[in-house]
């Protein structure tokens, strides 16, 4: 891999994308793009977000696109659902590789042994052990139930 940062990734990506007239890819980096600034510009000072960083930003912005497209589908609207589910796929390109159910399992079982966790009490221990873990790799949500399931909750 180059030595770009993500985030001038992403903005030579938002480049080629508009030279190519694509409208998704482009309008969706652009998105991107305003997201990491709002949240360089969040704190008390201005500053570079680190690619970590910029993986949680994107992480977000997913998940807010995936919600939107289910709340849509629900509502019958399928034109706008495709159009979020198009913007998820964009930014899922700048995500590290999602994990799969088994994998938050393993990591879950590991994390609870590690912690001698016996019940859903010390789930936030657990979820201290396994959220650095996952981070931009999965989601949290699924995260919390697969958790509690291993649990007992």
């Amino acid at each position: 891999m180059n030595n770009m940062t993500l985030k001038e990734t992403i903005r030579a990506d938002l480049t080629t994308a508009m030279k190519a007239r694509d409208e998704v890819r482009s309008s969706t980096l652009r998105m991107v793009l305003t997201a990491i600034t709002n949240a360089e510009v969040a704190g008390k000072q201005a500053r570079e977000l680190s690619d970590d960083e910029i993986i949680g930003v994107l992480s977000s912005e997913a998940k807010k696109r995936r919600e939107a497209a289910t709340a849509f589908a629900d509502g019958g609207r399928a034109e706008q659902a495709a159009k979020e589910t198009a913007e998820a796929a964009v930014i899922a390109d700048y995500l590290p590789a999602q994990l799969s159910a088994e994998e938050i399992s393993g990591l879950v079982a590991q994390a609870i042994a590690q912690t001698g966790a016996a019940d859903v009490k010390a789930m936030g221990k657990v979820m201290g052990v396994v959220t650095p873990q996952v981070k931009g790799r999965a989601d949290g949500g699924a995260v919390a139930a697969e958790v509690r399931r291993q649990l007992g909750a």
